[in-house]
């Protein structure tokens, strides 16, 4: 079986084990870093959200604390930006680029991007895809059905795609929501430009590696099920 191969071990496990675990230590530590440094407004990330929406062209929509630490995401089904207690209740530089980053997916939704729509497009194939994709990997394997596998792949790839097209998604948010902090006059310092990329770069650094460990075993499942065809 595909997951006992040595293959996988050495050329999936391995890989995704060391790239996934390097990227969450450096995202770490970046976090750990500037989330210990006061930004130079002195706001939490509530307050950072409310003058984003004060100062610039941005619609505002609620904000909400929500439990726990990295949990921070826009949620275009009740449009509303939730934010961990770490970020919305300390005046860190951290809480401010985290903020306005969920932000810059809110300018992406009010704007119309095109980078949105075509991954929201995707949206619900995802709803099924990964249950049909290594239900049918599975069993083509087991039954030696070389087409069942194929068509397995096939869905997976649905997932490999959502998750390249999440790049360019992350990064343009990022972008935006460094234009919204200089727009609304909050990058005051070196130390406040600094922070917010580095802590940016960390964060969009996860969505490499996701995308990276998902063509990895993609392309696994593709040599598996070439050398069972």
């Amino acid at each position: 079986m595909f997951f006992i191969d040595p293959n996988y071990f050495w050329y999936v496990f391995i890989p995704t084990l060391l790239i996934s675990g390097g990227v969450q230590l450096y995202l770490k530590s970046t976090f750990n870093k500037w989330g210990g440094v006061r930004n130079s407004s002195g706001i939490n990330g509530m307050q950072v959200g409310q003058q984003l929406f004060n100062r610039t062209s941005l619609n505002p929509i609620p904000l909400q604390r929500t439990p726990g630490a990295l949990s921070d995401h826009f949620d275009p089904g009740a449009n509303v930006v939730r934010l961990s207690d770490p970020i919305a209740t300390k005046p860190t530089v951290a809480a401010m680029a985290v903020t306005a980053h969920e932000l810059g997916h809110v300018q992406q939704y009010q704007t119309g991007s095109a980078l949105i729509k075509a991954r929201s497009f995707l949206l619900p194939a995802l709803q099924f895809s990964p249950t049909l994709s290594y239900m049918a990997i599975f069993l083509g394997l087991v039954f030696n059905m070389a087409n069942l596998v194929w068509i397995g792949i096939f869905f997976f790839g649905l997932m490999v795609l959502f998750s390249i097209l999440t790049l360019p998604v992350e990064f343009d948010a990022s972008r935006r929501g460094l234009k919204l902090l200089q727009e609304a006059n909050l990058l005051q310092s070196d130390t406040d430009r600094q922070g917010a990329r580095q802590l940016l770069t960390a964060a969009g650094m996860t969505y490499v590696a996701a995308a990276v460990t998902s063509i990895l075993q993609l392309l696994y499942y593709i040599s598996i099920a070439r050398r069972n065809s």
